[in-house]
């Protein structure tokens, strides 16, 4: 029997102005489908005009300028169904959702379709729920002892998956996505018997346990920063009175 992290998975990526997900927009994203390791990745990509201008320090990332995404990219109300009814039909289709760090792509996700679509991610998943393999959650509950940072590309570096292009949707999606097949293949004594149901829910567990972490430390060194523990989406705001 083949393992979840050798089968068919699919990837989930955004490129945005910003990363506040409740006002920032997402200018391109990425989903990546992979029926079995090795095998021919399928890509579907889309690139949003956003309505707002893309601040410097946003296009030094990513490179995309307002005057490209006014020329090249769609308005977004469409473009917010389109990627939900996919991550719906991959869902749908059985295929496990990678996405790195999942709480902010997700929810910048739900806040542009309530913005836009006057919908929300949970409505896609109706049918069939959502199942989320996060690598930085599994890397840093896996292998916890170890130092040093935990982005894509400190991933990739220590998994040994090759990154090309970093910054655009797809190609950060396929990485992620050869990162969960390598955190799988290095921890399969623990892993292999579990379902990406139980995956989930477990690293929603120890999602929040790694933010309670960081909350301390930031404490315990003054900084002002607050870690949601919320994973993999997290919860609306409260509405204001």
């Amino acid at each position: 029997m083949t393992c979840w992290y050798e089968g068919p998975l699919a990837a989930f990526d955004t490129e945005t102005t910003g990363v506040d997900v409740e006002t920032d927009r997402i200018v391109s994203a990425a989903v990546v489908v992979q029926d079995a390791a090795g095998a021919r990745p399928r890509v579907t990509r889309w690139l949003v005009n956003p309505g707002v201008p893309v601040p410097a320090g946003a296009t030094a990332v990513h490179g995309l300028t307002d005057e490209h995404l006014q020329r090249n990219g769609r308005w977004p109300s469409p473009v917010m169904e389109e990627i939900a009814r996919e991550l719906g039909d991959q869902a749908a289709a059985g295929r496990p959702l990678v996405v790195m760090n999942a709480p902010f792509d997700l929810t910048l996700l739900d806040r542009e379709l309530r913005r836009h679509r006057a919908s929300s991610l949970d409505h896609w998943f109706e049918s069939a729920s959502l199942r989320v393999l996060d690598p930085r959650v599994l890397d840093k509950h896996l292998d916890r002892y170890r130092k040093g940072r935990r982005t894509l590309t400190d991933l990739c570096a220590h998994y040994d998956v090759a990154l090309e292009g970093a910054h655009d949707a797809a190609a950060d999606a396929l990485a992620s996505l050869e990162v969960v097949r390598a955190v799988g293949r290095r921890f399969a004594a623990r892993l292999e018997r579990l379902s990406p149901a139980e995956l989930h829910t477990l690293q929603a567990v120890w999602h929040a346990a790694q933010a309670r972490g960081l909350q301390a430390w930031f404490a315990r060194s003054g900084a002002p920063e607050t870690v949601d523990p919320a994973w993999p989406l997290r919860p609306d705001l409260p509405a204001a009175a």
